[in-house]
């Protein structure tokens, strides 16, 4: 293991999961091993001055699904730890129940992968039950073991049994416990083999004492709409309602969707909430990607705020250096601000094939630490308002070093 890893996890492990009514963020070593790798130049002369400097909470720096590279991503723990590592603000993203409760899960239907539900009686509810892995008699996979566990399977207080895990399962398991920790012991050298799911207002909570601002993602359903008599935009309405129930000013929070239509409810329905509406683009490739006329017509529709993946806003010039992408240049220009994801969710950059995340300009990294060179030219040369990281820790120094709030 890293050495900046086993810093951080002792660090993190002081951090109890029942007192976190102030949690100040600390010194974390990735950002400084980062640094140390940088080729010679302005920039690693500029961000090394910084390395000793203490932490300050940055709204430029957005927890993904809390801190994921650390603990299960949307529980408690990893909320805690996004917020140790500078974060000011943390995504809870946002599913239901059976019986129609808000809860953070990335999508409504990964409980069997994200969490150990198949290990509990509650197995028996999900929509498909664990189906093992099916060989021929030379040993060659057949049918992968598969599984399908919603939220909508189960009540809230049922889900707040569970514990999450990390993302993940072993599609050649021949029994559930292989495929729920795919192939591998339940205990994590990079922290907790589970941890504590929480609703949303939960995490509403949470974020109040850890005082972070907060960006729920209203992920779309699986299940057919209306829900049990909840049409999408009651859906849209309850996230809303919590903020309010829970007395958060409106400029703390930044909702989110991938749907255009959540997004234009919140903006003539919550208007307060929505003239920061955070709308994410699905994109898979460049060539999907809006043109200058879509932009201006979003901006005509009221959205303010556009957030593709990282590879939307970036390109390479002709001397292979990274420049913002034309997309970045045509939004800038119909007035949206922007944000982007995610950050250190590809594993080690290399020399090519650095993932889905990176493949506008894969030919320019060589290192990991060219991550800092991405940041640096999404926060200078495209001028995006915060980065969405798995590790916010890097995203926080940067922001500290170069002065971003």
């Amino acid at each position: 293991m890293h050495r900046y890893a086993t810093l951080l996890i002792a660090a993190l492990a002081s951090l109890s999961a029942s007192a976190v009514d102030v949690v100040a963020p600390r010194p974390d070593p990735r950002p400084v091993a980062l640094v140390a790798g940088l080729e010679d130049g302005p920039l690693k002369r500029e961000l090394a001055a910084c390395t000793d400097d203490p932490v300050r909470r940055a709204s430029f720096s957005l927890g993904h699904r809390g801190a994921p590279l650390h603990y299960p991503e949307h529980t408690r723990e990893s909320y805690v730890a996004a917020a140790a590592m500078g974060a000011g603000v943390i995504e809870c993203d946002v599913t239901f129940t059976r019986d129609k409760q808000l809860v953070c899960r990335h999508a409504q239907d990964d409980l069997h992968t994200t969490t150990d539900i198949l290990l509990t009686p509650l197995a028996a509810r999900c929509a498909e039950p664990f189906r093992a892995a099916q060989f021929d008699a030379q040993g060659a996979l057949l049918a992968p073991a598969a599984a399908l566990c919603r939220t909508s399977d189960i009540t809230l207080a049922e889900f707040r049994t569970l514990r999450g895990k990390r993302d993940g399962f072993d599609p050649r398991a021949r029994t559930v416990e292989g495929y729920v920790w795919g192939g591998k012991a339940a205990s994590d050298p990079l922290g907790p083999g589970t941890g504590t799911l929480m609703s949303h207002a939960e995490s509403i909570a949470l974020f109040q004492q850890l005082g972070v601002q907060m960006v729920p993602e209203l992920k779309q359903p699986v299940v057919t709409m209306p829900y049990d008599g909840m049409s999408q935009q009651q859906f849209a309405q309850r996230l809303i309602d919590d903020y309010r129930a829970a007395g958060v000013p409106p400029g703390a929070v930044w909702p989110q969707s991938f749907n255009l239509a959540d997004i234009l409810y919140w903006i003539g329905r919550e208007p307060e909430f929505g003239r920061q509406a955070v709308y994410l683009e699905d994109a898979e490739s460049a060539a999907e990607l809006p043109v200058a006329a879509e932009f201006e017509r979003l901006h005509a529709q009221g959205v303010r705020i556009w957030a593709p993946p990282l590879f939307a806003l970036l390109a390479l010039d002709e001397s292979g250096a990274i420049v913002p992408s034309p997309s970045a240049r045509a939004a800038k220009a119909a007035g949206l601000e922007l944000v982007t994801w995610s950050l250190e969710r590809s594993g080690t950059l290399g020399a090519g094939q650095n993932g889905w995340y990176y493949q506008t300009i894969d030919a320019a990294l060589h290192r990991d630490s060219d991550v800092l060179q991405v940041l640096d030219v999404l926060a200078r040369q495209v001028g995006v308002r915060a980065v969405f990281s798995d590790w916010p820790a890097t995203s926080t120094f940067y922001a500290n070093c170069t002065g971003l709030d």
